[in-house]
């Protein structure tokens, strides 16, 4: 099955520094400051406003056009910050309608879910009862059906709620500047003054390539010092109108400052700035008044990956990743003489934190422990330093990346406490964006494929032939879906399902047939092999897939395979 590019998908490069204004112009404006605030923080906080309103004059249906001219009026603003407000506000307004259906559908399945659970507490309750079972667990499985009951009666009114913003055309309401800094206002917990600085505290402007990167928010380097100076709409005035009847403002004064960047950066910026390229600025003012420039480079799409010489295949995984060295036949290559890998010495928490477990034949786990644990700031370094030595790698072996598309969506979630624990800590999201910006960066090619039964087949195909781990397993798998190999019923395998078959029948248990109730027969027939035969899924998704050719060895199968 061939793999799906990520062609279409554009990535971006964020570079935090920070900014220190140093020049302010002499004059300030009666109509729009107040009180001791300087020029930049009047511009930021006309700017959230602006942001605002434009989101709540879009959900009216009022034009864009309309939003603009009567924008520009309003806050003060010139034409490019408030078309930049209006884009920020526009693209909230579609994300968050896009949201609206997705919790539709996710609440109906969560409500679905907790009914069916229900009936399962209120049956066991009724059993209980007729049987006259101790007053304990009388009292336990009362609790359990009060709690159910809470749970679905809570769900219906949620998805009452979502339902009805559906067919009004409405979205549930957006807290600008945070639900959770706002709840803690309303108990008391944070100032109104911490409220009123998340609202006010951004300042975004978006590049343009004909004038020079940046015209509201430019970066420049001289002697190698970079500076940043802001345009400061709200100081300019009108000097007359032109022919049209437009009015006609003078020109709007800077505030400028130096910025500091990351020394690994500085060479990057600097060459974007030289050649003129075009880049989005957001300014952030912090409580303690310091700004935090974040500066955004357009680094396009990633390259069309090549499987003329083979691929490294990539299985995400919540402790690591596996690898494996995918040649031209769909084999593994073993790993060249003399490559080493770019193997992080200096993360400084605790030895063994970053393992890289290298085995002969073309495989490879890195393993990070703490990528399921550790907090969101720590996670995010670790996926950035295991999607650096993973692009490195690829670039050494001058080799495309493979990387499986895999969905952790709410439908699986809200049935089992231990795997909703790993589905909430595993950062594959992040993992894959970190790994695609990577080699977008490398210029490594990179494209994403079908996760289904990948695990599933590398562990009863390739994981005791190659006698690696089934994640480094899986990522064969992977590979060889990437490169459009078919995989087959060898006869291993068939062997092994002639094992099974002749193990069953010896302990009396009936082979699964197809029909009604065949997935609970297959489940109660892993249970009584005490867990060495595990199956989730009934036959029919299986031969849907038509991953195995013959349905004799699908039905064997179908006890073992995930």
């Amino acid at each position: 099955m061939p793999g799906r590019a990520t062609k279409g998908k554009s990535f971006s490069l964020t570079v935090c520094g920070e900014w220190f204004p140093e020049v302010y112009p002499a004059g300030r404006s009666r109509k729009w400051s107040r009180g001791d605030e300087d020029p930049v923080r009047t511009e930021m906080r006309l700017f959230c406003a602006c942001e605002r309103w434009a989101f709540n004059r879009l959900a009216e249906g009022l034009s864009r056009d309309e939003i603009k001219k009567r924008g520009q009026q309003l806050f003060g603003l010139n034409s490019r910050y408030v078309d930049d407000a209006l884009l920020r506000a526009g693209s909230l307004l579609e994300s968050r309608k896009e949201l609206l259906a997705l919790e539709v559908e996710e609440t109906e399945k969560k409500l679905a879910r907790a009914r069916k659970k229900l009936g399962h507490a209120e049956r066991e309750l009724g059993r209980a009862e007729r049987r006259g079972g101790p007053p304990e667990e009388l009292h336990r499985l009362r609790l359990t059906v009060k709690g159910r009951q809470a749970r679905v009666a809570s769900l219906e009114g949620r998805l009452a709620e979502l339902r009805a913003h559906r067919e009004r055309g409405t979205i549930p309401r957006v807290v600008f500047g945070g639900r959770a800094l706002w709840r803690r206002v309303c108990r008391g917990r944070a100032s109104r003054e911490e409220w009123r600085a998340a609202r006010r505290n951004r300042l975004y402007a978006r590049g343009d390539g004909s004038k020079g990167g940046n015209p509201n928010v430019k970066v420049s380097c001289r002697d190698g010092e970079f500076r940043l100076s802001v345009t400061v709409s709200h100081l300019s005035e009108q000097v007359g109108v032109d022919r049209l009847g437009r009015p006609k403002m003078s020109p709007a004064p800077r505030v400028a400052g130096r910025l500091w960047l990351p020394e690994k950066h500085r060479d990057a910026v600097r060459t974007w700035v030289a050649v003129g390229l075009p880049y989005a600025v957001e300014l952030i003012r912090w409580v303690d008044g310091r700004y935090r420039a974040h500066l955004i480079f357009d680094l396009g799409a990633v390259p069309v990956a090549d499987f003329s010489g083979g691929c490294l295949a990539v299985d995400t995984n919540p402790d690591g990743v596996g690898l494996c060295n995918v040649g031209r036949g769909g084999q593994p290559d073993p790993w060249p003489r003399g490559l080493e890998i770019p193997y992080p010495a200096n993360l400084g928490k605790y030895e063994g934190e970053f393992r890289v477990v290298r085995y002969p034949n073309g495989f490879m786990y890195l393993r990070v422990p703490d990528l399921g644990y550790a907090s969101s700031a720590r996670r995010k370094y670790l996926i950035g330093v295991v999607a650096k030595v993973v692009a490195d790698i690829a670039a050494g072996l001058g080799k495309s990346l493979v990387l499986e598309d895999l969905d952790f969506g709410k439908d699986s979630l809200d049935t089992d406490g231990r795997f909703n624990r790993m589905a909430s800590n595993f950062p594959y999201a992040e993992m894959v964006e970190a790994v695609c910006r990577r080699a977008r960066k490398e210029g490594v090619g990179c494209t994403l494929v079908p996760c289904q039964h990948t695990s599933t087949v590398g562990y009863w195909k390739y994981k005791e032939r190659y006698a690696v781990p089934v994640h480094c397993a899986a990522a064969l798998v992977i590979g060889r879906r990437a490169m459009g190999y078919d995989e087959r019923v060898g006869e291993e395998l068939r062997r092994r399902v002639a094992v099974t078959e002749e193990k069953l029948g010896s302990k009396g248990i009936p082979l699964p047939v197809e029909g009604e109730g065949m997935t609970r027969r297959v489940r109660a027939t892993s249970r009584r092999l005490d867990g060495k035969l595990l199956c989730h899924n009934g036959l029919a998704r299986w031969q849907k897939d038509g991953f195995y050719s013959v349905w004799h060895d699908l039905r064997e199968l179908a006890l073992a395979l995930r």
